[in-house]
């Protein structure tokens, strides 16, 4: 579903992803970790096709990205979670879930927002609300509404966890698995690493934009620089 060969960016003269080559299966909850600085919003960028690439090549769904305007992704089926969330604050939550729908270009807006606001109940309490006037947490939560309305193949999601309380991190990450298990496959960038190997498949690891270890969650969470930064 998603594969990145031989992946290098710059900002400037200033190298960033140097060699990073990783795939998604269909059906997969891989997650990226790494420390600040490690790269992981640069992958993200560099995947929805907001930053050019140096070498390398990117596919979705089989089809390289390259000269792809951001905005045609969710046409392959690609829904985005960005970090910091991105709602627009001014206006409705249900008109921010809206615009996910229209990107994906779905069909009976009505029955997918139910579905949505079954999966986040407390969405259904705000959907009338300015989305600024929301908790960080429940902000979060209609960005991933948003993200999976238009029934994507595949959710990438940039430091979801941020700003959220221990509880509300384990509450979204069990929404996230939910998700997953009814099969949506979901790429997870994410600096929480025990977290979010509790719930993944695969991981990656990013230190200094290069892959430093890759395998499943649980080998992951064995290796000495998963250990050293994290644990």
């Amino acid at each position: 579903m998603l594969t990145l060969e031989g992946v290098d960016t710059t900002y400037g003269a200033v190298a960033m992803l140097r060699d990073v080559s990783f795939e998604v299966a269909e059906g997969e909850l891989v997650c990226i970790l790494g420390p600040n600085g490690a790269g992981k919003t640069t992958t993200f960028r560099a995947l929805s096709g907001l930053l050019p690439l140096a070498r390398g090549r990117v596919r979705i769904m089989g089809k390289d990205i390259a000269g792809l305007r951001t905005e045609a992704l969710s046409g392959l089926g690609v829904g985005f979670v960005p970090e910091g969330r991105r709602l627009f604050a001014d206006i409705t939550v249900r008109d921010n879930i809206r615009l996910g729908f229209e990107a994906q270009r779905a069909s009976d807006f009505a029955a997918r927002l139910e579905e949505m606001l079954e999966l986040f109940p407390r969405v259904r309490e705000r959907i009338g609300q300015r989305a600024g006037t929301l908790s960080g947490g429940e902000q979060a939560m209609v960005a991933l509404a948003r993200a999976l309305i238009g029934k994507p193949r595949l959710v990438v999601m940039d430091e979801p966890s941020l700003g959220l309380s221990p509880k509300l991190i384990d509450e979204y990450f069990d929404t996230v698995a939910e998700v997953n298990r009814q099969g949506t496959t979901v790429l997870l960038i994410e600096q929480n690493a025990e977290t979010a190997l509790s719930i993944a498949h695969r991981g990656v690891m990013l230190v200094k934009g290069r892959v430093v270890a890759a395998g499943s969650a649980r080998e992951l969470l064995d290796t000495d620089a998963v250990r050293h930064l994290y644990l």
